[in-house]
């Protein structure tokens, strides 16, 4: 349990910090393209500015990460039950918010500061209440086919949309993204030929496929939500796709469960985090920080008129 734990949290930091890089990267190659009318006719990014956005120094340092937090993420979908590792993992939201302040010049309001405590709390809950995960054997090939094609209508589904809504779709792509990782949080634990290591079990298995799909799909629709969209709100949108249905999915179907007599802990923990998480997304859209700052310029125009006058 102490290892998957340090797992998760590792990939957690991994997944926060590219986050944020490539957030920057995507944003200056945005700024850059939005001179060029790189734009689809319907406002969304074009694939030549989201190829471009992937070429920055920032986004390739963010995208080493990501992948190193593929790696930790997926032991520790092996190693936790999902509800738990899923969890744990979506607690980069507090990274990249954080990180954010530095490096996207972003500044977090009271609420927000609220909903990113109230996830903390929410995963102490969960660790507590965390037992033994399932083994994940036992489920049909069927299945494994199912998720391949769920896969992929949610990865060309969210490309649709993106296309079509333009930068209405922000929230939706940070969605499908999150359940595409969820995806792939899933397919690691039903992965066949892993323990022990069989390779043509494992290249013959659908749930291979659906998790390079499920992932390659989803950093594509995570990249094109951070170009368009608040990177907190995107992300808070991911952390809720990646948790509850993989979380479900785990306790019905693969037999994961909770210490004896904490259940209600468990679920207790799991609303706080994805309640929280959707708080951040609220409270952290780009509205909020607009009219936070146009109250914040209001408060000082004030005490600089105080300060200007002379006194007697």
């Amino acid at each position: 349990m102490l290892i998957g734990l340090l797992t998760a949290v590792a990939a957690s930091v991994c997944y926060g910090t590219g986050s944020v890089l490539q957030a920057v990267g995507s944003r200056r190659s945005a700024r850059n393209d939005a001179a060029t009318g790189a734009r689809t006719q319907y406002g969304g990014p074009s694939l030549s500015s989201t190829a471009k956005a992937a070429m920055t120094w920032e986004f390739v340092v963010g995208t080493v990460l990501d992948f190193v937090g593929f790696a930790l993420g997926a032991l520790a979908a092996r190693l936790l039950p999902l509800f738990l590792s899923q969890t744990v993992i979506s607690a980069n939201l507090i990274i990249t918010a954080v990180l954010s302040v530095r490096l996207l010049q972003i500044r977090l309001t009271r609420a927000e500061w609220t909903s990113i405590g109230v996830v903390c709390a929410a995963l102490v809950l969960l660790a507590t209440a965390a037992g033994e995960e399932g083994s994940g054997k036992g489920v049909p090939i069927s299945t494994h086919w199912w998720l391949l094609v769920v896969s992929l209508a949610l990865m060309v589904g969210g490309t649709l949309a993106v296309r079509l809504l333009g930068a209405r779709a922000a929230i939706l792509a940070g969605l499908l993204s999150g359940l595409g990782f969820g995806a792939l949080g899933v397919g690691v634990r039903v992965l066949n030929g892993v323990a022990p290591f069989d390779a043509a079990a494992l290249l013959t298995d659908p749930a291979l496929y659906a998790i390079v799909t499920a992932g390659v799909g989803g950093m594509y629709l995570h990249t094109v939500a951070l170009q368009i969209g608040s990177v907190n709100g995107a992300t808070a949108a991911l952390v809720v796709g990646e948790t509850v249905l993989p979380g479900a999915i785990g306790v019905l179907w693969l037999g994961d469960a909770s210490r004896a007599g904490l259940a209600w802990m468990a679920v207790l923990g799991f609303v706080l985090a994805v309640a929280g998480a959707v708080a951040v997304a609220w409270f952290g859209g780009p509205e909020a920080h607009t009219q936070a700052h146009a109250e914040a310029h209001t408060e000082e125009e004030p005490q600089q008129a105080t300060e200007l006058t002379p006194t007697r």
